[in-house]
């Protein structure tokens, strides 16, 4: 099984090459053919101007995750598809562990567990509840890495180009074709930057807030005006 890592960045020169010292290493450990694609929603390209790595096959897009992501899709040759945020690193035996997952025909993708790459306690409460959330709703986020077959991932359409939520939109989209994501409990660990620069209750409550916002119906356009305000 060979994978396509998609790196969607904006503004991430300083960790870049880190970053894909990280995927290489995670390959060479599983045996698996791993090619990496990083997209660069900023028009400067200072991110993927920055790689190093001959080997990554780098884009410049426009702007937003989602169509970030689709671009990338889109060049990817691999048969299951690794969307990456630049700030969360993988699991040891990650591709192994995903391999192994998806020998099951029935499975479509999925997506790892959630760890936090801060020691405090308040943050494995967090951990917690993001991972019963996501086996109880079968809809994990994009900074738990989700995986998905390419052949599901066009058959569906990709990310739809919304300014937020296009990950539990997809998810969303693959559980309507009766298909269901699997889990794998070895986390990915995120950065905990977003929670310590706006505060661990006021960026809970508002993601909790946004969310509930979306499966009551109010459009992304609208919640992710709410975010940036609430953000700020």
């Amino acid at each position: 099984m060979d994978f396509s890592v998609v790196v969607p960045v904006y503004h991430e020169s300083g960790r870049i090459n880190s970053l894909i010292d990280h995927i290489c290493s995670r390959a060479g450990q599983s045996g698996h053919d791993v090619e990496i694609i990083v997209v660069d929603g900023s028009p400067l390209a200072e991110t993927v101007s920055a790689i190093k790595c001959e080997n990554v096959k780098k884009m410049v897009s426009f702007p937003g995750r989602g169509t970030q992501m689709n671009a990338g899709a889109e060049v990817a040759s691999g048969e299951v598809l690794v969307f990456l945020h630049a700030d969360t690193l993988l699991p040891r035996s990650a591709f192994s562990l995903v391999s192994s997952l998806l020998e099951d025909p029935a499975v479509c993708g999925g997506a790892f567990d959630l760890g936090i790459d801060d020691g405090s306690k308040v943050y494995r409460v967090i951990e917690r509840m993001a991972n019963l959330r996501s086996r109880l709703t079968h809809i994990p986020y994009g900074d738990q890495a989700i995986f998905v077959r390419s052949c599901v991932f066009s058959s569906i359409g990709g990310y739809r180009n919304i300014p937020i939520f296009e990950d539990v939109d997809l998810m969303r989209r693959i559980k309507a074709t009766g298909l269901q994501p699997g889990f794998i409990d070895s986390p990915v660990v995120t950065s905990a930057r977003r929670w310590q620069r706006e505060g661990v209750l006021r960026t809970t409550f508002r993601n909790w807030l946004i969310l509930a916002g979306y499966f009551a119906g109010f459009s992304p356009e609208f919640l992710e005006r709410f975010y940036r305000r609430e953000a700020s």
